[in-house]
């Protein structure tokens, strides 16, 4: 018990920070139905237990050792990162041109809801991918904090050690997405709009910062 629950007392620390991830539930949370934000935040922790497990034993040495996979990391991910940001900001600008028009004279049909239904899943999972491991400084930040302890534990205390990290995961994003849910209805349309842009403009940043490392480290 006591691996586990140091475990998850360093999953916290290492998933609480207000990153990408966060801010992804988040928004998820204001704007979604509780049970679409809960599908959210299990698709993210999903994500995130398959990082940490990958930290834990080493993927991030990959990472140092290959100078090109951390490049094409920091290109690919600074540029979805950037489009995932505009698209909180500005939502207008990635719809379909003809969303109002194209079915006003017929109404909506079953596969029709399941075309929606489908890229709402892929959205989502896209999403969840990109704002989980599209990070190589978190990739790398990852294994050398899990990698420091998976050194010292033996085969039978890293088990419980890291399902502990992977509960930390869940309960966090769950309870996360819980909350801010059970809340959401207190905000205004307005003020939605605003966090929207307020997160959409912070994942936009972290766009920006990664294409700047990219930039730097091919000059």
């Amino acid at each position: 018990m006591g691996f586990y629950l140091q475990g998850l007392t360093m999953g916290l620390a290492y998933v609480a920070p207000i990153g990408m991830q966060n801010l992804f539930v988040i928004n998820s949370a204001l704007t979604k139905t509780r049970r679409k934000a809960v599908f959210t935040a299990i698709i993210v922790t999903i994500f995130d237990v398959a990082l940490s497990l990958s930290c834990f034993f080493g993927v991030g040495a990959l990472m140092q050792r290959y100078e090109w996979l951390q490049l094409a990391v920091l290109a690919v991910g600074g540029a979805v990162v950037i489009r995932i940001g505009l698209g909180l900001i500005f939502p207008g600008w990635f719809r379909h041109g003809n969303d109002s028009t194209s079915h006003s004279t017929a109404s909506t049909t079953d596969a029709e809801i399941t075309d929606k239904r489908a890229d709402g899943l892929a959205k989502t999972v896209t999403t969840a991918c990109v704002v989980t491991w599209f990070n190589p400084q978190a990739i790398i930040d990852g294994t050398l904090m899990l990698g420091a302890f998976s050194a010292t534990l033996s085969a039978s205390q890293a088990s419980p050690f890291i399902i502990g990290v992977e509960s930390a995961s869940a309960l966090w994003f769950l309870g996360l997405t819980l909350v801010i849910s059970a809340f959401s209805q207190r905000f205004s349309p307005k003020i939605i709009n605003t966090l929207n842009k307020v997160c959409g403009s912070i994942i936009v940043l972290y766009g920006i910062k990664l294409l700047v490392e990219f930039i730097m480290a091919v000059l």
